[in-house]
């Protein structure tokens, strides 16, 4: 497959890249939407015995939101960065950087 400028989709987006994409947007979805409950549950406790139809369509709307713009600044950052490594190497060369801004 190919696209704009007859550029190979693979040449553009790696299944290395793809898989470690996914992983930090699922392993970090969970501590941004535990984040999100922490501070939008409580504030719609009230809210949800009042009008629990509506109270959902928001409450779903909030966390589709976040997962919306989670997604899409990831994704920036992995197109800035041109990440194409997987995620444990990206982990071992972003410490080493901070060690060595560090020393």
């Amino acid at each position: 497959m190919t696209v704009d400028g007859g550029t190979k989709l693979s040449e553009l987006d790696s299944k290395k890249k793809s898989a470690s994409e996914a992983l930090v947007n699922s392993f970090g979805g969970y501590p941004i939407g535990y984040g999100v409950g922490i501070v939008i549950l409580p504030l719609s406790t009230g809210w949800i015995q009042e009008d629990p139809y509506m109270a959902n369509l928001v409450i779903t709307g909030v966390y589709a939101t976040v997962s919306f713009v989670r997604s899409y600044f990831l994704r920036r950052i992995f197109e800035k960065y041109g990440i194409d490594d997987n995620f444990i190497r990206l982990g071992r060369k972003s410490i080493q950087k901070l060690i060595e801004k560090l020393s």
